[in-house]
């Protein structure tokens, strides 16, 4: 068990020293389009909406520019996957982003925020995922007036659910605009935190329930790679309550005043998540201590029985030592037990009659089993 965590926490962190080598080298201009080391092929999915259904395609990279330029309907471009920087530089462009913003899409180190523009939105914000080697992947959403752009690390999320009632046109999702579908975007991120944290204070009380039944050494590993991932969602989480702040402001553009009464169950889901994190956070610094203490009692108890073994056999020792010195008989001071018949059962007598002695004092303190009052 120990090897497998050591294993895992050399993963993680050859992990982050990969992620940090491919970042633009220092100097480097700031709009540079710099593609992570493990980013993954370019996809794109569109979703062309309004209250008369809703079309879905896959199409190639002509086609999203095209798309994006003379939009028809309320549209959602999903591009998954940052290898095809040439594509995402295009779309900034197509979408008239500024520069640095484009930069910042490929940029997956960044934490979550709400940079606002004169025409557009760009919400950057982490995912968690269970999987992998990070605990969470970025994802940016540049909202405009009927056209949202996301931005994922790599295929898979968590948007299914909105998917499904775009396709099925159940509530307002089809013609409350771009920026309603933001909100559900971010809704849906948010919720779900929610499992994940779940799925640790499981593994937090079976730490706990482990650390009270043992105290093996790797327990305490297990403790730190538990608190870094708290510490790790925790940067995910903690910045939320800001970004969604910002969002709720009057001044904000693209966000209609009928979507920000949304937006305000968002503020207060983020405000859970926080407040079931650092009682998790809470719990997993407790579990140090809980360690600690449970290794020092454990600790304890075995030196109370080495003292109790050595207590019991202090005077017999001494009995054994004294009878041992083998003086000579011949003056009236020496021990006349050396020559007694019955000396050597004599000697055994003292002896046990000692040991029951200490152990009945002992007892009558409350050091060996349990006393009567």
């Amino acid at each position: 068990m120990g090897s497998g965590v050591t294993s895992k926490l050399r993963r993680n962190f050859l992990a982050r020293r990969r992620s940090r080598a491919h970042r633009a080298p220092p100097g480097s201009a700031p709009d540079t389009l710099l593609a992570p080391a493990e980013a993954t092929s370019t996809s794109a999915r569109l979703m062309q909406f309004d209250a008369a259904g809703c079309d879905e395609s896959n199409p190639d990279d002509e086609g999203v520019i095209a798309a994006l330029r003379s939009p028809q309907r309320t549209q959602w471009i999903d591009i998954q996957g940052f290898a095809n920087t040439q594509l995402i530089d295009e779309l900034g462009k197509a979408a008239g982003m500024h520069p640095l913003a484009v930069a910042d899409l490929v940029h997956t180190h960044q934490r979550p925020k709400v940079d606002i523009y004169e025409n557009y939105l760009v919400v950057v914000m982490r995912m968690p995922q269970r999987e992998g080697k990070s605990r969470s992947e970025q994802v940016t959403l540049v909202v405009r007036n009927n056209c949202l752009i996301s931005f994922q690390e790599r295929a898979g999320d968590c948007f299914d659910p909105v998917r499904e009632r775009l396709r099925s046109g159940l509530g307002r999702i089809r013609t409350a605009g771009a920026d309603y579908l933001a909100y559900t975007l971010i809704d849906a991120l948010i919720d779900s935190f929610f499992p994940v944290l779940e799925a640790y204070g499981e593994q937090t009380e079976m730490i706990e329930e482990r650390v009270l039944n043992s105290s093996a050494p790797a327990q305490i590993k297990d403790i730190h790679l538990l608190k870094r991932d708290l510490l790790e969602l925790r940067h995910a989480v903690w910045p939320l309550r800001e970004l969604v702040a910002s969002l709720l402001r009057d001044d904000t553009p693209v966000i209609k005043k009928s979507t920000r009464v949304y937006l305000r169950d968002c503020a207060d889901h983020a405000f859970q998540l926080l407040d079931i994190l650092e009682v998790y956070r809470e719990i997993a610094s407790g579990l140090v201590d809980l360690h600690l203490s449970s290794v020092s009692n454990r600790m304890n108890e075995a030196m109370k029985v080495l003292t109790i073994i050595a207590t019991i056999f202090i005077p017999m020792t001494f009995i054994a030592g004294v009878y041992g010195m083998n003086f000579d008989r011949a003056s009236a001071f020496n021990m006349p037990e050396l020559g007694w018949r019955y000396g050597y059962v004599f000697a055994l007598g003292l002896m046990a009659a000692a040991a029951t002695g200490i152990v009945l004092l002992l007892r009558r303190k409350g050091w060996l089993g349990s006393r009567r009052e």
